[in-house]
């Protein structure tokens, strides 16, 4: 009796103090809470659980990504337009590693030449859709190539008896040389070239005697050769429209005609080396002193300090590169790609020489090994202003959330506030509220937009157009809501629990709020998440008529809308793929999270 009397005592305090591990499941289910019940279902829900991972990895790349992707709303560039996803612009051959002497960067490729005389390009090559550059010239492969130049639409080489070959767009004239030249090339008489420089739609080469040779689109770029230039020439440097030219007595010269920032040289002496970006010139002299002008306005002009004198100067599109007498390596001016920034790889090498071009930069070491920084290439591609579009996703994904996500939280408030009214007192307050909603259904929402974004025009700026969007879209669209939340609550009110409430003496405004709208919970957060994709699906229809958040600020929506063309959907897949799948799987995934919460608040609704 004694030892039943002590097992008795024994399990009461191992249930009220014991190890919780000793209670049956279907006691441990009863005694859990509602929302520890409603948690443990949604976690057993696949579906639900990989649409909300892959929703918080989007929404976080869109709401982080942005501080790490900076956008520039005025950033274009004609060099990078219509560039199809890659990441393989910096990256040379396999099978010529080790034996590349010579690198010429261009716009979005490169072509370099080996200790062989043979030439390899890499990149995206494609100038148009019948022009690849990439399609090397069968006399140019025959050839032992010892020089090459890579320019904005073309490619120039010279082999070791002094030919040159020219392939790529030529219908500026980037491939006829000049008379003398072409006599010389039929002859096969070698002048003695010792740089060949390709830029803008023109050419130019240096011999050793110090004669000027250029062609090319002479119209639009001034590269003409002055009298007084002839026979002095060491070495050129080419920027957009014209160039400059090193003379032999250590001054520099413009070398064209026309009057512009370029032509404006200051007064310069002991020069040893130049270079050349898109605006700008640089001089450094025998004392290792930096020179520059023109139009600098990517920084070009901001010169860091140097730990040793520059010996070599080379010029991208908007920044500069030197290599010091102590092998280090100092980049600046535009950082846009990270052209201006020298990894820590190149700093703890001794450097040899440096190619630099566009947006590229290659160092070779004194090892032999190649390093390089600057563009490598587009994830998701460019647009037709060369704009990044995986940059502008993720920017325009934060506005499209943002709108769909404000706007909901209006709609919802209005629609539960309304519906639970209406729904809960009856009577003629249902009545006003219905007729209420009925007028607000009733309103043809696109043309209502549409009368509105002609009334405001381009009276209000970006942002707050933005403001109003999320205002339009809460206040039309919670109509709906009103009604499904109505509905729930005339059969919700006349259970037991609200007329225990009310006998109670609970005020009204708790029994709706507190007692019967957690009832209708997942009703309310499934309806909230079709209506947060509704929503931004909206924004994109009013993106397209013109009444959304206009360019070139970037959302889903109006990142589509651009690419609303037949040539767009046929050549350039990358510029509506991209959005479009970003989109649709968010869409997707906020759905399958909307169901998987009804099926955890209400289990047997999949039974059904």
């Amino acid at each position: 009796m004694a030892k039943n009397k002590n097992k008795s005592s024994g399990g009461f305090l191992s249930r009220l103090f014991g190890n919780r591990n000793k209670t049956f499941s279907l006691e441990e289910e009863q005694v859990q809470s509602p929302g520890r019940l409603v948690l443990k279902n949604f976690l057993h829900n696949p579906l639900g659980m990989t649409g909300l991972i892959v929703f918080l990895i989007i929404f976080l790349i869109v709401m982080i990504g942005p501080h790490f992707l900076p956008l520039d709303l005025s950033y274009q560039d004609n060099t990078q337009t219509n560039v199809p996803p890659t990441m393989s612009m910096m990256t040379p051959p396999k099978n010529m590693e080790g034996e590349l002497v010579d690198i010429a960067p261009g716009t979005t490729y490169a072509v370099g030449v080996t200790d062989q005389g043979k030439v390899y390009t890499w990149g995206y090559t494609k100038i148009t859709d019948k022009i690849d550059l990439a399609n090397i010239p069968d006399e140019v492969k025959e050839a032992n190539i010892v020089n090459i130049a890579a320019g904005y639409d073309h490619i120039a080489v010279l082999d070791d008896e002094g030919q040159i070959y020219v392939w790529g767009n030529d219908r500026l004239g980037q491939a006829i040389l000049p008379t003398e030249l072409q006599t010389a090339m039929v002859s096969h008489r070698d002048l003695g070239f010792v740089q060949l420089e390709a830029g803008y739609q023109f050419t130019v080469a240096v011999t050793e005697d110090g004669q000027v040779y250029t062609w090319g689109n002479q119209n639009m770029c001034d590269v003409k050769v002055k009298s007084d230039i002839k026979g002095h020439v060491k070495k050129v440097a080419l920027t957009t429209y014209n160039y400059i030219a090193l003379l032999d007595d250590g001054t520099v010269s413009y070398g064209g005609f026309q009057t512009n920032p370029i032509s404006n040289v200051p007064e310069l002496s002991n020069i040893v080396d130049i270079a050349a970006t898109a605006n700008t010139c640089a001089a450094v002299d025998a004392d290792g002193n930096i020179t520059i002008w023109g139009s600098p306005s990517h920084g070009e002009d901001q010169v860091p300090e140097m730990s040793a004198k520059p010996v070599e100067l080379y010029g991208g599109l908007n920044h500069y590169t030197a290599l010091l007498e102590n092998g280090e390596v100092i980049s600046w001016g535009d950082n846009t790609h990270g052209q201006a920034e020298v990894p820590d790889a190149v700093v703890q090498k001794d450097i040899e020489t440096v190619f630099a071009g566009f947006y590229q930069n290659y160092a070779f070491t004194t090892d032999g090994e190649i390093e390089t920084w600057g563009l490598k290439g587009y994830l998701c591609g460019t647009d037709d202003f060369g704009r990044d579009i995986f940059t502008r996703i993720v920017n325009g994904g934060r506005v499209t959330m943002t709108v769909g996500a404000v706007s909901v939280i209006i709609s919802l408030f209005i629609g539960i506030l309304m519906g639970g009214i209406a729904g809960y007192f009856g009577g003629w307050v249902d009545m006003l509220v219905m007729r209420i909603s009925e007028i607000i259904g009733g309103l043809p929402f696109l043309p209502f937009a549409l009368i509105l974004s002609a009334i405001i025009g381009t009276s209000i700026s970006v942002e707050q157009r933005m403001y109003l969007i999320m205002v339009v879209l809460g206040v039309l669209s919670w109509p709906p809501t009103c009604r499904l939340i109505r509905a729930q609550i005339l059969s919700q009110r006349e259970q037991e629990f609200v007329t225990a409430a009310k006998a109670m003496g609970v005020r009204e405004v708790a029994i709706i709020f507190r007692h019967i709208l957690p009832n209708i919970l997942s009703l309310i957060l499934v309806t909230a998440t079709l209506d947060f994709a509704t929503c931004m699906l909206t924004e994109s229809s009013l993106s397209y008529l013109g009444f959304g958040i206009s360019p070139p600020t970037p959302t889903w929506g109006n990142m589509l809308t651009g690419a609303n063309n037949s040539v767009v959907i046929q050549q350039y897949w990358w510029r509506w793929i991209f959005p479009a799948a970003v989109f649709g799987i968010c869409t997707i995934c906020i759905n399958l999270v909307g169901d998987a919460l009804r099926d955890a608040f209400d289990p047997k609704s999949a039974e059904r």
